[in-house]
């Protein structure tokens, strides 16, 4: 359109000349465009007609001028129109592959659409040169370096495709994002920037169509984490947003993504404990986890133990650690049984027997052994003992040095060691601790000074009130029961708790209100009811090899032992060193179902029944503690100066 003006001007001697500024219409003469000067130069005449020319000219080629956007935007549209007819054919064949594989996906389907729409709509975005390079390559190439082309990529949350079936995850440490997934961010510009690549899946996302395996402690811990999972599961769909979005922590625009759908299995393991109180106290927990198996931490040791040893020979085969001898794996197994607590049970804590059996291989390779031997396994469980028993060999100081009084010879009214059961960490040990009574004329009081100061536990302040109830039934069942005693564990400056201590506390009493002498080189564990009956109580090895140490140290003399209920009597697993001392006559355990039985061996006194009469054979044990209770209630009808009443009541016999 402008030649065709520039050839009209031509025609009156004029030419359309480009500027800077635009075009400019100007005469011509010989060839040359004339200049201001040489335009004045010329006759009025003819510079009038030149002008007339101009304009009509420069009309003209405003004229075309006009419709130069319009074509302008033909010629873009055209073009744009000639590149999307390109794109699609260059990309149309690889979308309809896709169209086909997702067919029965129409989220998909509309997301493939809409790429499309987008492709061919920013065509412009994906040319430049291929410097040699295939299509492919420079299409990942584009992708990784254009940002503005981060919108085609493709985000893979979860990929299970390979599997072999449902996905099995276990999340060891269930924070809030780590279990929901997370939203991250990128600094540009001094600001934080994120897109939908940036989205970060989390254990839901893994698990989804399989299982879900969380401690529950490590879950409780974490801020957050129990509402947000119970949320994804009440919902049935993982929603994946920011916590200052959930929280109101923040104001910044963030994304949205949409909520997936949840399918999962989630199992959370943990103490027993930990299930009862969330059972107890959260509405929803039942709700969601109906499933419960409380796993056994040991097993039967009849009939396993063939089983348990081909099981350490495992473990060690596993840990790259030397076989063991037949020994070894005897002392092993004795090992288990004393970790259940049980001669009849064997411990399923494996990670405790992985421990013992890598300590006794360095052991046996500092030794330049081929096997582990039972002596390696020893050597590894006195170098336990001798690395966390430092409080143990304080106290065990403590005794032999006499500042902690205990007796381990002689005998003593109204004095006798108890035991005690400690535990630091996995090592535990026992002690024994001086337990004295002190009676006298009262109003039928048993007061435990434990409880008085409150040092002194519930369960521990039970055991008294038991025994002093039996006492009153036994001795004094038809006349009042007079008695003021009073009970205390010396030298004791922390608390005391459990009733393992009741029968020692009894005895003592019954020694000092019969005035019969109690063995010192003899300690008593066990708890007692109301019958008399001696019940079973915790730590019997411990307490045992506690007051073994301490008689040990002073010199065995072969009248030493421990008095334990009958019923421990099948937890006993004994050190080495104790049993040997027991095989030998120099140390001895007393196992015990009644208490009279025990009186008989502290203070070498028969007990004595009652008799048909109701009355306890004369010189028992058992007649001088109720002739003194008779004396005690005679000396308190006495003050309050009243007859007294028959000594019995004519009848059955009772106990």
């Amino acid at each position: 359109m402008v030649h065709a003006v520039q050839d009209k001007a031509r025609e009156r001697k004029l030419a359309v000349v480009r500027t800077p500024v635009g075009f400019v219409v100007a005469p011509v003469r010989e060839g040359e465009v004339l200049d201001t000067d040489q335009f004045q130069k010329l006759p009025e005449e003819e510079q009038r007609h030149i002008q007339v020319d101009i304009a009509a000219v420069q009309e003209e080629l405003q004229a075309a001028l006009r419709n130069v956007p319009q074509l302008d935007r033909e010629h873009r549209q055209r073009v744009k129109d000639l590149n999307r007819e390109v794109a699609l054919y260059a990309v149309g064949h690889l979308l309809e592959d896709l169209r086909r594989r997702y067919a029965d996906l129409p989220q998909v389907l509309a997301h493939l659409d809409a790429v499309r729409a987008d492709v061919l709509e920013n065509v412009h975005d994906f040319l430049g040169s291929s410097d040699g390079e295939d299509t492919a390559s420079q299409m990942r190439k584009l992708l990784s370096e254009s940002p503005t082309l981060r919108r085609y990529r493709v985000n893979v949350m979860v990929d299970n495709g390979g599997a072999g079936g449902a996905p099995v995850v276990e999340e060891d440490l269930p924070t809030f994002a780590n279990l929901v997934g997370r939203i991250e961010h990128h600094v540009h510009l001094g600001a934080l920037l994120t897109d939908f690549t940036l989205l970060r899946p989390g254990a839901l996302h893994r698990a989804n169509g399989g299982y879900l395996l969380l401690d529950a402690r490590r879950l409780l811990l974490q801020p957050f984490a129990w509402e947000q999972l119970k949320r994804a599961l009440s919902r049935g769909q993982i929603r994946l947003e920011a916590p200052e979005q959930i929280f109101g922590l923040g104001a910044g625009a963030t994304l949205e993504p949409e909520p997936i759908p949840l399918d999962v299995k989630v199992v959370l393991t943990g103490e027993p404990l930990l299930y009862y109180l969330l059972a107890t106290h959260e509405p929803e927990f039942i709700e969601h986890f109906k499933v419960a198996a409380e796993l056994e931490d040991d097993l039967p040791r009849d009939g396993h133990e063939l089983e348990y040893a081909r099981l350490v020979a495992t473990l060690a085969r596993q840990a790259g650690l030397k076989a063991l001898s037949r020994g070894a794996v005897a002392r092993v197994i004795e090992r288990a049984a004393r970790l259940a607590g049980d001669a009849e049970r064997l411990t399923t804590r494996v990670e405790l027997v992985k421990d013992l059996l890598r300590e006794a291989d360095h052991a046996a390779r500092a030794a330049h052994r081929d096997l582990v031997l039972r002596e390696d396994v020893q050597a590894a469980l006195d170098a336990q003992a001798r690395r966390e028993g430092r409080l143990r060999e304080k106290l065990l100081e403590q005794i032999v040095r006499g500042t902690v009084l205990i007796d381990t010879s002689g005998t003593q009214a109204g004095q006798v060691n108890a035991l005690s059961f400690h535990q630091l960490g996995r090592f535990t040990f026992g002690r024994p601790s001086r337990v004295t009574a002190r009676v006298r004329l009262g109003r039928g009081e048993v007061v435990d000074i434990e409880r008085e100061v409150e040092l002194g536990g519930p369960i521990h302040s039970k055991g008294v009130l038991i025994l002093a109830s039996l006492l009153a039934a036994r001795y004094s069942p038809d006349r009042p029961f007079t008695l003021s005693a009073s009970l205390v564990f010396e030298q004791s400056y922390g608390g005391v708790e459990g009733d393992s201590a009741s029968v020692a506390e009894l005895y003592a009493l019954l020694s000092a209100l019969s005035g019969a002498a109690i063995r010192q080189g003899i300690a008593v564990t066990g708890s007692v009811n109301q019958l008399g009956q001696v019940q079973a109580i915790g730590g019997a090895n411990e307490k045992i090899e506690g007051f073994f140490d301490v008689c040990a140290e002073r010199g065995l003399t072969g009248e030493q032992g421990v008095i334990i209920p009958a019923a421990n009597a099948k937890d006993l697993m004994l050190r080495p060193d104790v049993v040997e001392a027991c095989g030998r006559g120099a140390f001895h355990v007393w196992a015990i179902d009644e208490v009279d039985a025990g009186l008989e061996i502290l203070t070498g006194v028969t007990a004595g029944e009652r008799g048909a009469d109701g009355r306890f054979a004369p010189g028992s044990l058992n007649a001088r503690v109720a002739a003194r209770l008779e004396d005690l209630a005679e000396a308190a009808r006495s003050y309050a100066g009243s007859p007294a009443p028959p000594a019995y009541r004519t009848g059955a016999a009772r106990s």
